[in-house]
């Protein structure tokens, strides 16, 4: 006997309490809001600038205990990777290390740098730097802008995409759900200020697909049920449409969330804010998918090109229940 998740045949009503459904978004999206503009972000290096380091060593890189060997110096956020660099020879072994801006300086002074090698030289004795670089705020806010440009894009061809495969009341209501998971997540990055840096804009780009995907699925069986139920209200249609993809919806999401969990107890540090920020935006895009799309969908309401205009009014939308 296969465990079900969902009920065969559901006939739940999503649209019961969709006032409330907005009104809790709204608050949520202005409380974001609030937060972002008082308390702004923490910014990681990748926005506030700091000094690059590239070390060498013949040693295998430990990045959790280069982690700990820095940890005493107190240098403020630190980012650690192994890298690959083709122009190093085989059994030399490279990282990156990042240190952020100290008091509104561009890069560590050199005192710094040298204790920063002899705190790495503990647990690589043969360590070396192969290069010292300096990011200053200038490349700092021109990346900032980089990835503002880049979400506002993703949004704009989202909203393209689903205006020509549907119609505009589909492509709005979508977009709209996309921005509503977007300023959530951004707002609670901004509440509880966990590290936000280019990983956190690859997540934010990964939750609009992700939730542009769910949207997607429940527009496409609302309008093979439109075609179906010619003369069913919209509300109805909507609620049929949900309930028939409710269990791909949670099957989907759950597997997904599954996986994010894993990472985000075994991956450490390094990867901790952008699996916990997808985590975040899997919950909110699939909730926008249910209850924020589909529900500004059925405000909007549906035009209706193979039905006849009805002879009185001429009217050629759905029947909605607002």
């Amino acid at each position: 006997m296969r465990m079900r998740l969902v009920p065969d045949n559901t006939n739940w009503d999503f649209f019961g309490r969709s006032k409330l459904w907005l009104g809790i978004s709204a608050v949520m999206m202005v409380v974001a809001l609030a937060s972002f503009f008082l308390q702004g972000l923490n910014y990681g290096i990748d926005f506030r600038g700091g000094t690059t380091i590239r070390t060498v060593s013949a040693q295998p890189v430990d990045v959790g205990a280069y982690r700990a060997a820095l940890q005493p110096m107190d240098l403020g956020d630190i980012s650690i990777s192994e890298v690959f660099d083709p122009s190093f020879e085989a059994d030399h072994n490279v990282s990156m290390v990042r240190i952020e801006a100290q008091n509104a300086e561009e890069s560590i002074s050199a005192d710094v740098t040298e204790q920063v090698r002899q705190a790495l030289a503990t647990v690589a004795p043969d360590i070396s730097f192969a290069s010292v670089e300096s990011v200053g705020p200038k490349v700092s806010g021109e990346l900032i802008q980089t990835a503002v440009i880049a979400v506002l894009l993703a949004i704009g061809a989202v909203l393209i995409y689903i205006w020509l495969r549907f119609e505009w009341q589909f492509a709005v209501g979508a977009v709209l759900a996309l921005v509503h998971d977007v300023i959530l997540t951004i707002g609670v990055f901004s509440e509880v200020q966990i590290k936000f840096d280019l990983a956190i804009i690859a997540a934010l780009l990964t939750i609009v697909g992700y939730s542009l995907n769910d949207t997607v699925v429940v527009f496409d069986r609302v309008r093979e049920n439109l075609i179906k139920y010619k003369k069913m209200e919209l509300k109805e249609i909507l609620n049929i449409s949900i309930n028939e993809t409710l269990s791909r919806t949670i099957m989907t999401s759950l597997t997904t969330m599954l996986a994010l969990i894993a990472m985000f107890v075994l991956g450490g540090d390094v990867i901790r804010g952008f699996v916990f920020a997808m985590m975040w935006g899997i919950f909110v895009g699939t909730y926008s998918s249910i209850f924020i799309a589909s529900a500004l969908l059925l405000r909007f309401g549906v035009k209706r090109d193979w039905t006849r205009p009805d002879a009185n009014s001429g009217n050629q939308y759905a029947n909605i229940d607002a």
